[in-house]
């Protein structure tokens, strides 16, 4: 069966992008974003009436103009955790070039003891280079868009050493590591004289966590997580070949923001990889592919949704992502032609119930993808129709596509 999560962030509402100007910048607005988080519990318990597998906030600052109003992920995890009983909580995801390992592998290890296991985790490499870069500083790691250069190199360097340092953390009772980016503890050669419970740490603390010379030798990260060995990680991803690749040889899920083309040639290598490493996945297990999706009464109102909820921000900030906005993107006004380029990503789908979920079961022919990650804008997206949307997917494509995802072990978690 698909496992359907849900993305928000949120957006900060605006009638329109002339109304977003006049109220710039509309990310510091209060009473706008107030009106977002009012609108949480009432989505987060419609989820858990519905059967919705996951629900994840994304990580990413500075928002000036409202569209990715997302900078403290744990707090909406462990806010959305007491508003729920089923559904699972997370991320989708931790910008780990530059996040503080440590910090991230605390934190996700108590939300995972917070919701007794209904917790999963997300990292993602960080594309924004405007807080991605302020942020990455001190470690020297910039945004990337998985062009193959120096600086993105050099970021994918730095994503993976953070996120095996928070494995480490999550799976080792005590540790020291030492790079040219961390030392733990520090210093780490010399080891850390003068902690004032030396005595009792020797006693009480972890084995060889300090020496006989009273030096601190070792860190113990603690909560350890509540899942064993932890939770389940999803790997946000535009289908880079690398990054298939890397989730697939440690058993990540890997979250696919692309059309179903790429997704459909990654998705049988990223199966080889994962089997190649011990794992006994099917095709299209463990994988997810992430859709917009705006389902109307008829073709034209589903369009309508696309233009009221998802053109000003595709417009303004998805567009320039895409090849084809070079081309046609710039100066483009009219619906047709918005609709047109939205079309073209493969990721925006609108029309009637049968049109949505016939395009939704073309796809899982080509992968079967075992969760799908769904965006609808919210508060964009007014709360009721978000509701709406959500109940029509569940009841009326889900199982469509739950015929064509029967996996071996339906059960196997991504560890």
């Amino acid at each position: 069966m698909v496992k359907v999560m849900v993305q928000m962030y949120p957006v900060v509402r605006a009638e329109s992008t002339e109304e977003r100007k006049k109220l710039r910048p509309l990310g510091r607005n209060k009473e706008r974003f107030q009106e977002a988080m009012d609108g949480m519990p009432d989505i987060l318990r419609a989820m858990d009436d519905l059967g919705v597998w996951g629900v994840s906030s994304i990580e990413h600052h500075f928002h000036s103009e409202g569209y990715e109003v997302g900078p403290s992920i744990g707090l909406n995890t462990g806010y959305w955790a007491g508003l729920t009983k089923n559904v699972r909580v997370g991320s989708l995801g931790y910008v780990m070039s530059v996040d503080d390992p440590i910090r991230v592998a605390e934190e996700t290890a108590t939300l995972d003891h917070i919701t007794k296991g209904r917790c999963f985790v997300g990292f993602a490499r960080g594309y924004q280079s405007r807080w991605t870069n302020v942020l990455g500083q001190k470690i020297g790691s910039v945004a990337t868009l998985s062009d193959g250069s120096d600086a993105d190199e050099h970021n994918r360097k730095i994503f993976e050493e953070q996120v095996d340092l928070v494995q480490k953390a999550w799976t080792e009772e005590s540790f020291d590591y030492k790079s040219d980016l961390w030392e733990y503890p520090y210093p780490h050669d010399e080891g850390l004289e003068g902690w004032f419970m030396g005595d009792i740490t020797r006693q009480l603390g972890a084995p060889g966590e300090m020496d006989d010379e009273g030096k601190l030798r070792k860190i113990c990260v603690v909560p350890s997580p509540y899942t064993d060995p932890h939770p389940p990680v999803f790997i946000a991803s535009n289908a880079s070949v690398e990054t298939v690749e890397y989730a697939g040889k440690r058993g990540f899920v890997p979250c696919y923001f692309s059309s179903i083309g790429r997704c459909s040639s990654y998705g049988p290598r990223y199966t080889e990889v994962a089997n190649q490493n011990g794992y006994n996945f099917a095709h299209g297990q463990n994988q997810a592919i992430v859709r917009w999706p705006h389902i109307g009464a008829t073709e034209d109102e589903g369009a309508q949704m696309a233009m009221d909820w998802s053109s000003d921000i595709f417009m303004n900030f998805y567009g320039p992502l895409f090849p084809e906005w070079a081309e046609k993107g710039q100066g483009t006004t009219s619906r047709a032609e918005i609709l047109e380029l939205m079309d073209k990503t493969g990721l925006f789908q609108y029309g009637t119930v049968s049109q949505v979920r016939d395009y939704y079961i073309d796809q899982w022919k080509q992968l079967p993808a075992e969760y799908i990650t769904l965006i609808y804008h919210y508060a964009q997206t007014p709360k009721q129709d978000m509701i709406d949307q959500l109940k029509i997917f569940m009841e009326e494509v889900k199982p469509a596509l739950d015929e064509l995802t029967e996996y071996p072990d339906l059960d196997q978690a991504a560890e």
